[in-house]
């Protein structure tokens, strides 16, 4: 009877020993099954992600076109608006020479002080008279 009962130990643990290689084999065959299948699934999802991002660039590419010719409309009526501002600071600017000038003048001239008018007058007699001069001094 100790012969039988080895026996059937023996075939029991054979039994268990065959059970635990094939359940062994089972796990190895599931991770090669998840291996293979996350190798496909990821090409599929690295075309989706590929496709979205495409997707998302364009978006992002027309927002930012869209947003520079704003800024860019902005910056041309700001352009406009300076120069019409300029223009007539430009105007008030000659506008406040002009007066000053005139009221130098008008000062110079209650001094005494003959204006850059008066000197080119004179100045233009005396070529005159130099002119008459050398004629006489000439025909004597």
């Amino acid at each position: 009877m100790a012969k039988a009962t080895v026996k059937k130990q023996a075939e029991s643990q054979s039994v268990v020993l065959d059970d635990v290689k094939a359940y062994a084999r089972k796990i190895w065959l599931a991770g090669l099954g998840a291996y293979s299948k996350a190798g496909q699934d990821s090409a599929e999802i690295f075309k989706d992600l590929v496709k979205a991002g495409e997707g998302i660039e364009k978006k992002g590419k027309k927002l930012v076109h869209q947003q520079v010719d704003a800024a860019n409309s902005q910056i041309d009526s700001v352009k406009s608006s300076v120069s019409g501002v300029k223009e007539k600071v430009e105007v008030q600017l000659d506008k406040i020479e002009q007066s000053f000038d005139n009221r130098v003048a008008s000062a110079l001239n209650r001094l005494g002080i003959p204006s850059h008018q008066d000197v080119a007058a004179l100045s233009a007699k005396l070529d005159q008279l130099s002119a008459v001069l050398e004629q006489v001094s000439r025909n004597k």
